[in-house]
């Protein structure tokens, strides 16, 4: 799919929206109207047509009252009005029938009182039984028209927007009013899902326009955006003014009347018992009555509270997608800086925002100044232990990872988003509290008097036990979320950004035990917690057991009254009432704890995150002189200067942060070709990123001056590429109108032909996340033509000519920036390569050391003026070879152009193999499992029985009422009894949930080592083929359900099925006929539990799966900020991410209705079992009240526990789908495992040899060779240079050697055959650099030596062979000011993902290091010095000759000749076959080889020969 030409047409056609389109929709709504609705209204039409004359009839007949006269003429208005909805508009149609169908209800209800209601009693008759039968066929009929029609009729289509319908409604929004109150219109999906494998998203209804991300933003954004005026403190307060209708009114009103409907069943009870007690006397209502309301109050308790939850679910899923685009849009806004701290001390460094995916992370390449290395005697390893070092950085590396943009972004759309799903459980018990306290209390007084405010008076005082539980929860979960952030900041940074260094380097072992470590941590937390939450539960369920000792103590002991059983059981409901509503309490208050951290960290990021100037609305607006109009306006500075942080224009210390410094005056040449130079790290791309706004502007004085006309569009190159996972095709057109000719013209002029003749489908392929099918110099060429067809007038080019060859600069130079797609377009050009780029400069721009302006002129008197410069230019005239890597070209020959396998979905239920991942993990062994979970069954089980046995124990009591006055020790008696039960009951819980916990703990802490594992031991191309935001989702979202909702539903499960079991042992041993009924009600519940999950299994996978495609979006569109700004492409990534929310937004509401179509059918069955047993036990059983009491409270126990049972069981499957989702994972490609016969010997390697005999090599088992039985001989100490175009196998042979591509024929190091060495002693022999090194967070000792293993003479040895201190030393001597000292680079300077806060030249500098540190035996350079200035590449070179030790084997993908001339030996590829292999004289003695040719075509080919000989001396 074309992101941004999508998202274009999109805005295109809403901004071309027909004048005629009012009338389009009215006729498109009409339409919608359709038959039913038309039917059903002729329908009540003819029913009040038959009514009416029924009663003219009767009126005749049998009675001609006035209140028969009023009911003629009230039936005469019905139909009239029936008359008008048949042919009036939509719009007046909803007016009549809202009137018409007030009118009828109440009829009805009238009728009904004075007709049923008699009925249900013993003395009354109904008051119109003289009509007879006609009585009833009028009733009838009013109860078609007034009930049952405006009950099944369909409702009209109300679109959000009247201008923009919905050209097919969601069911929701047509569904009948019974269909909404059952949720029949989710059968339908339901009854599909049943009989197809898979439920796939296609499949669903169209979402409701209501929940359409467009018209969310439209409804909330006012309130929620944090630049918006409206948008006034914590972004709660902004959610309730979005919701108010719903938060204020909505939600309560539901509540209340949930409340109210609770307690019918209790009502009922107490009368059906009170009429057994009595034997009936005095009784006026018929006991069937009261049956009834046993179902009456589950059933319609249950219709409310499913509404309930249907409002708060889709607020949820309203208000989670809401934040969502909230955060990303906030995040284009963002300035690309470092989000750490101004540590005086470290001085942390100004960072791009991706540890996943940094592609622009070298904005901030030559830029800035980094803090000074120590040497000498402060570099020692006694100048400071590695101790004092770590915990010297402590506080530093936390302040940096906990601000990583990245990483906080990634946990602020996944556990801060996801913290919010049970905030409709906190809203619920605030909602329900109030009204069930006042309704218990007044059904408490009515039943057993005064007595229950003692009960509640212990209430009140123990009130105080959660709140000090609660505070304890919120800090433990304050403390667990810190240490997620950790942990899931350490796996995002490892897998997303990392993990081939970590392969290549052998180091998967040590990651993993650093990983686990902060696993470790986090899960010490999360048993505290749990552990917490115990206790919490424990004091919310002795509260109302000691309210209702105190309250049956005081009625009995004090009132003298007696407790019979019609006071008890209904009493015991409203207890466990309750008790429920305090469990609910106490888990609210976790989960208020968890979203309020949730809400004040997204509060935080929005607040509190800086923007660039152009949105940071706190500062003062700088008044500029004479601001030019657009038509003159200049492209430059005056008087400016420039800062990655706000807060950088003040002074710390005499170390500062990079300033870039215009004094005077800098405009660019309009429609000509201008050049940024200077040497690495002086702040070229920052005046590119000024210029772009991206940098804090701070004026010099009143006449300063920062100008980019954007009218006619801006065009950016970044200097490290930034592509997106689209076809080569999309990533050039970028949202732009297909020209068949430019777009030719543009593959030409970018030297883009031959490669895409290298690909199978040419510029159809994908080039995968982050351009992994591509090499440096194609995505180079591939953003270069991006720019080229663009319209924009202005182009920003970031060294693009530094990934090319000589040959494809000059074409570049040539046929590109001199081509007629360029001519007459302003182009800004940072570059080191003056040689070639002299020649079209109209102006240069020279910048010193420090970022201030060295040199304005035409090139030739800059270069003139500009030593340095000069010196830049000799050295730059030499032949470099083609940077591209071979290897990326042939992953995706084999694949049609697809890399990207689609993420694989189970079907069915979660398999026991996933779920067995926890139970078998719970202790070290198979059989000590077994034994766990037997033990932990059989407490569980005892504890619930005791819980039956509290209710026995009551019945008891009450029974001794029915037969006397019991004597107040005996009372004494059975509360003791009662009390022991109770404590042997929660000791018991106690027990088996700290059993339980402690294993569950243990087994996630397993489940999560099995995932890293296997992540990190995947092969290359598993893990060129898989998306990095589905590896990231798994390790943290779906570990994140384990860690919460997984180990919940297991307990809950277990906790219900014995808790429904020994209920039905109750219901059985009193009533042993009802064993067949409830059979058949766990038959219907598993029945309906079955079609349930086949439909949500396959919601929730989708659900899954519609997570990472928005995660992954964010991420590439961080990555890509500043391309994205340059553009203007904001708007079309804005409604791509509409898209990708709305997909995930209707798997949310789906999952979360067929939730409710499940509970109201359980909750119905459970009511029709017991009110049956109610019938059987008062018509048929005739057992004394106490019994039935307890017959009535198990079966009631028993009816909602089973069906509760299969909700758990449901849930729990459907958040299995996270264990399923992570088990995949852990049976993907691995490369083979380490064995004891693996381990070379200890002495090796001992020397460099590398013998290589008949090596092929591919990528994939069905792929071409990339290496065609190559064999060669390198002696120990050799350094060879590796030469050739691209695809010719460079790059694939460094991988062969240390086996990441499949590969045939034998390779010896050091003598032994590479096959038979376990990988990471493989690795550890052998260390690569390569192009693009990545490097972790932390400080810069940590990136070379992440494991401690070396002190700080070593490290600062390997910094000077790397040339670092060559690099800020040359830096010194040119600063102007000594006074003001230049930050420079120390070993503590914080480092932040992926080496965002320095340039792409210091990146590869701490890489060398970091390979030179290792001392291994063979060394392979992989155009590691590729963006490095030419006089520091020769440093390197001239340090790698000297000091790197004379055994060590160097190997050189060579970038320049002028690199690998003095090599010993020369090895030149073509096609995956040797060319050429010897020293250089050798074969440049051939006047027809390769190498010659290179050379002789080079602009400095007598110093290359000079070099060869040197070498051959």
């Amino acid at each position: 799919m074309n992101l941004v030409n999508d998202a274009s047409v999109r805005v295109h056609s809403e901004e071309n929206t027909s004048a005629n389109s009012k009338v389009q929709a009215s006729k498109h709504l009409v339409s919608l109207s359709g038959l039913p609705i038309a039917s059903l209204n002729l329908l009540r039409f003819l029913s009040s047509l038959a009514l009416f004359g029924l009663q003219v009839y009767t009126l005749v007949l049998y009675n001609n009252s006035w209140a028969y006269i009023a009911l003629t003429a009230t039936y005469a208005y019905v139909v009239l009005l029936s008359g008008l909805t048949l042919f009036v508009g939509p719009i007046n149609r909803r007016i009549v029938t809202t009137h018409l169908v007030t009118v009828l209800f109440v009829s009805w209800a009238i009728s009904a009182y004075r007709n049923l209601w008699p009925l249900a009693t013993f003395n009354l008759k109904p008051a119109d039984g003289v009509e007879g039968a006609l009585l009833w066929i009028k009733f009838g009929l009013l109860t078609v028209i007034g009930v049952v029609i405006p009950l099944i009729i369909p409702r009209e289509y109300r679109p959000y927007d009247p201008q923009n319908p919905s050209p097919e409604p969601h069911p929701e929004q047509t569904a009948s009013i019974l269909s909404m109150t059952i949720y029949t219109y989710m059968t339908p999906l339901v009854w599909t899902a049943a009989h197809t494998p898979h439920l796939g998203i296609d499949q669903l209804p169209r979402m409701a326009d209501g929940d359409e991300m467009k018209n969310l933003v439209h409804r909330g954004f006012d309130f929620l955006d944090p630049l918006s005026p409206k948008a006034q403190g914590h972004i709660f307060w902004g959610l309730i003014r979005v919701f108010c209708k719903v938060f204020l009114i909505g939600l309560p009103v539901l509540s209340d009347l949930g409340v109210f409907f609770t307690y019918l069943s209790p009502i009922g009870v107490n009368r059906i018992l009170s009429y057994l007690e009595t034997g009936g006397s005095g009784s006026q209502i018929r006991p069937w009555f009261w049956c009834i309301w046993l179902f009456l109050g589950p059933f319609s308790a249950s219709v409310i509270m499913s509404r309930y939850s249907f409002s708060a679910t889709r607020l949820l899923a309203q208000s989670q997608g809401l934040l969502s685009e909230l955060i990303f849009e906030h995040s284009l806004r963002i300035r690309v800086t470092s989000q750490t701290s101004s540590d005086k001390e470290s001085s942390t460094q100004p960072s791009t925002l991706d540890s996943a995916s940094v592609a622009e992370s070298s904005i901030l390449a030559d830029d800035q100044e980094q803090e000074g290395v120590r040497e000498g005697a402060e570099s020692t390893a006694e100048s400071r232990t590695k101790a004092s070092v770590n915990d010297g950085s402590a506080e530093t590396e936390k302040n940096q990872k906990d601000k990583d943009l990245t990483g906080r972004i990634n946990n602020l759309l996944t556990a801060d988003i996801s913290a919010l799903e049970d905030g409709q459980l906190f809203l619920l018990n605030i909602f329900f509290g109030p009204p069930q306290v006042i309704f218990s209390v007044i059904f408490l007084y009515m039943i057993i008097g005064w007595s229950v405010f003692i009960g509640f008076g212990f209430m009140v005082v123990l009130s105080g036990l959660p709140g000090l539980i609660g505070k304890m929860l919120h800090s433990t979960q304050v403390a667990k979320m810190k240490a997620s952030d950790a942990r899931v900041q350490t796996v995002t940074e490892t897998i997303g950004g990392a993990i081939r260094m970590i392969k290549l380097f052998g180091w998967e072992d040590k990651i993993n035990k650093q990983i686990d470590g902060k696993r470790s941590d986090e899960l010490k937390l999360l048993r505290k917690q749990r552990l917490l939450i115990l206790w919490n539960v424990l004091a919310m369920t002795f509260i109302p057991v000691v309210t209702m000792l105190a309250t049956f103590a005081t009625y009995t002991l004090v009132m003298k009254e007696q407790l019979t059983p019609s006071r008890i059981f209904p009493c015991m409901s409203v207890f466990q009432i309750l008790r429920f509503h305090f469990l609910g309490f106490s888990q609210s208050l976790n989960i208020l704890s968890s979203g309020k951290v949730a809400l004040d960290r997204i509060n935080k990021f929005l607040h509190e995150t800086e923007l660039l100037d152009t949105f940071n609305t706190d500062k003062p607006s700088i008044e500029l002189t004479s601001p030019p109009t657009i038509a003159e306006a200049p492209i430059g500075f005056r008087a400016a200067s420039f800062t990655w942080n706000v807060d950088s224009d003040s002074t710390f210390s005499r170390r500062r942060k990079f300033r870039l410094t215009i004094e005077n005056e800098v405009i660019f040449k309009r429609g000509k070709t201008n050049l940024i130079v200077g040497q690495t790290g002086c702040g070229k791309t920052s005046m590119l990123m000024a210029l772009l706004g991206e940098m804090h502007y701070i004026p010099l004085d009143t006449t300063s001056l920062v100008s980019l006309p954007r009218d006619k569009g801006i065009a950016y190159h970044a200097q490290e590429s930034w592509v997106l996972n689209e076809t080569i095709k999309n990533n050039i057109l970028f949202g732009s109108p297909f020209d068949s000719e430019r777009y030719a013209k543009v593959i030409k002029q970018c030297a883009l032909e031959r490669d895409l003749d290298l690909f199978e489908v040419g510029d159809e392929t994908e080039v995968g996340e982050r351009g992994v099918t591509l090499s440096g110099g194609q995505k180079a060429r591939i953003t270069l033509a991006r720019a080229v067809y663009s319209s924009a007038a202005i182009l920003l080019l970031d060294d693009v000519l530094a990934a090319l060859d000589v040959h494809t600069s000059q074409h570049i130079v040539d046929q590109c920036l001199k081509g007629d797609l360029v001519r007459g377009r302003t182009v800004i050009l940072v570059t080191h390569n003056l040689a070639l780029t002299a020649p079209i400069a109209d102006l240069v721009v020279s910048l010193t050391p420090d970022g201030r302006i060295q040199n304005i002129s035409s090139h030739i008197s800059a270069l003139e003026a500009d030593a340095d410069t000069e010196k830049d230019v000799r050295v730059t005239a030499k032949t470099s070879q083609d940077l591209d890597d071979d290897n990326k070209v042939e992953q995706v020959r084999s694949s049609g152009g697809k890399l990207i396998v689609k993420e694989e979905m189970e079907q069915g239920r979660v398999e026991w193999s996933a779920m067995n991942l926890l139970f078998r993990n719970t202790t070290s062994s198979g059989f000590s499992s077994l034994v766990f979970w037997v033990s932990l069954l059989l407490i569980m089980f005892a504890s619930r029985s005791a819980s039956v046995l509290e209710t026995w124990v009551l019945s008891r009591w009450a029974k001794e009422y029915e037969y006397g006055n019991l004597p107040p020790l005996s009372a004494l008696h059975y509360m003791y009894r009662f009390i022991g039960v109770v404590l042997v009951s929660s000791s018991l819980v106690s027990i088996a949930y700290t059993m339980y916990i402690l294993g569950i703990v243990r087994a996630v802490r397993v489940v999560h080592q099995l995932l890293i594992n296997s992540v990190l031991h995947a092969t290359m191309r598993w893990l060129d083929t898989t998306p990095t935001s589905r590896i990231t989702t798994r390790c943290t979202q779906d570990i994140a359900s384990i860690d919460g909702p997984v180990i919940i539903y297991i307990h809950s499960f277990l906790d219900c099925l014995f808790d429904s079991v020994t209920k039905f042992i109750g219901v059985i041993v009193m009533s042993p006929i009802f064993a067949i009924p409830g059979a058949i009600l766990g038959l219907l519940g598993c029945w309906i539990g079955d079609l349930f999950i086949r439909a949500q299994l396959s919601i929730k996978r989708e659900m899954s799966s519609a997570r990472a495609p928005v995660l992954g979006h964010v991420g590439a569109a961080i990555a890509g900020l500043v391309s994205i700004r340059a553009y203007g492409a904001q708007e079309a990534f804005i409604l791509e991410c509409h898209k990708r929310i709305d997909r995930y937004t209707l798997t949310a509401r789906t999952f979360w209705n067929l939730t409710r179509w499940l509970a109201v059918r359980t909750e119905t069955l459970s009511g029709l079992f017991a009110a049956g047993l109610a019938v059987y036990l008062v018509y048929s059983d005739k057992k004394d009240a106490a019994s039935t009491g307890f017959s009535l409270t198990m079966a009631v126990g028993f009816s909602s526990m089973i069906l509760y049972l299969v909700r758990m069981f449901n849930q729990f499957q459907i958040n299995g789908n996270s264990l399923e989702r992570i088990q995949q994972y852990l049976v993907i490609d691995h490369e083979p495992k380490a064995t004891e016969g693996g381990i070379p010997p200890a002495y090796w390697p001992a020397s460099g040899d590398l013998r290589v005999e008949n090596l092929s090599a591919k990528y994939s088992s069905d792929g071409p060779n990339v290496l065609n039985n190559i064999s060669f001989h390198i002696k120990s100490g050799e350094r060879v240079g590796i030469v050739g175009r691209t695809g010719s196998g460079k790059s694939s042979l460094t991988l062969a050697l240390l086996r990441c591509i499949l590969t045939t024929g034998k390779v010896y190091f050091d003598g032994i055959l590479t096959d038979d060495i376990n990988l990471d002693a493989l690795r550890t022999g052998i260390t690569i650099i390569p192009q693009v090194p990545d490097l972790l967070s932390g400080t810069l000792r940590e990136n070379i030596d992440p494991f401690s293993q070396y002190d700080d003479a070593v490290i600062n040895d390997a910094l000077r062979a790397a040339g670092l201190y060559f690099l800020q030393k040359a830096r010194h001597q040119d600063e102007a000011r000594e006074e003001e000292e230049t930050g420079n680079l120390t070993l503590d300077t914080t480092i932040v993902s992926n080496g965002g806060n320095l340039s792409v030249g210091q990146r590869q500098i701490i890489a060398l290091a970091r390979a030179i540190v290792r001392r291994s035996r063979l060394l392979i350079l992989d155009e590691a010095t590729s963006a490095i200035d030419y006089e520091t590449d020769s440093v390197i070179q001239a340090s790698l000759r000297n000091e790197v030790a004379r055994d060590v084997t160097l190997l050189t993908v060579a970038h320049r000749l002028q690199t690998i001339m003095d090599y010993d030996k020369i090895m030149v590829l073509d096609a995956g076959d040797i060319m050429e292999f010897g020293t250089p004289v050798e074969l440049l003695k051939n006047k027809d080889g390769f190498l010659t040719g290179l050379v002789d075509a080079s602009g400095d080919k007598t110093k290359l020969y000079e070099l060869a000989a040197q070498a051959a001396s």
